[in-house]
């Protein structure tokens, strides 16, 4: 090999490794199209809507961990969120995570807070299908003492006139609710074969 063949050959070496990862990758597909502009603010009777991240990484903590029994039953069918070993760092992990995906308009999770913003009553998770037929799965909780008071009714109500009006989905799944847990898990099965 030449001097002439060895520099090119370490030139696109090196070329190819200081390409940041992110250039490598592809990137994942979005839920909403180009054109679609993603709610950043929407409210109801008695709540607002706004992105879940860093900037409500406290309420929304405050909220789930003062129902975590509560959300075991409601809202995820396991004790792995949240528990009682979470942190603060924990949150703020996760608050990163779920505004990194809203802005790359993968996953849209959003706060229910009271009008005023100082105090979350709830959360609402706007995500892809694994189900062929859904555009997209729609899941939703509210703490133990709104579920007592009537809110978690009330909010699926207006969540799915909200989704129906505002985002360009045609069907849209809600397990627990609309499809029983059963029924869902066993299409999500059927989906990974």
């Amino acid at each position: 090999m030449t001097f002439r063949q060895i520099t090119a050959a370490l030139a696109l070496l090196l070329l190819a490794t200081a390409a940041p990862a992110a250039a490598q990758t592809p990137p994942a597909a979005t839920l909403v199209p180009a054109d679609f502009t993603v709610p950043t603010l929407a409210t109801g009777p008695g709540f607002k809507l706004v992105p879940l991240g860093p900037a409500v990484v406290k309420i929304d903590y405050d909220a789930y961990m003062a129902s975590i029994e509560h959300l075991h039953k409601t809202f995820t069918r396991s004790t792995d969120w949240p528990h009682a070993g979470l942190t603060a760092a924990d949150a703020m992990k996760d608050m990163e995570g779920e505004q990194a995906r809203f802005q790359a308009r993968q996953s849209f999770a959003y706060a229910v807070l009271t009008p005023d913003g100082t105090r979350e009553r709830g959360s609402v998770y706007v995500a892809p299908s694994r189900v062929a037929g859904y555009d997209a799965v729609v899941r939703l909780w509210v703490t133990k003492a709104e579920y007592d008071a009537g809110f978690d009714a009330q909010l699926y109500a207006w969540v799915q006139t909200w989704l129906r009006t505002t985002w360009p989905f045609t069907r849209i799944a809600y397990p627990g609710r609309a499809i029983d847990w059963a029924t869902w898990d066993g299409l999500v099965a059927k989906a990974k074969k």
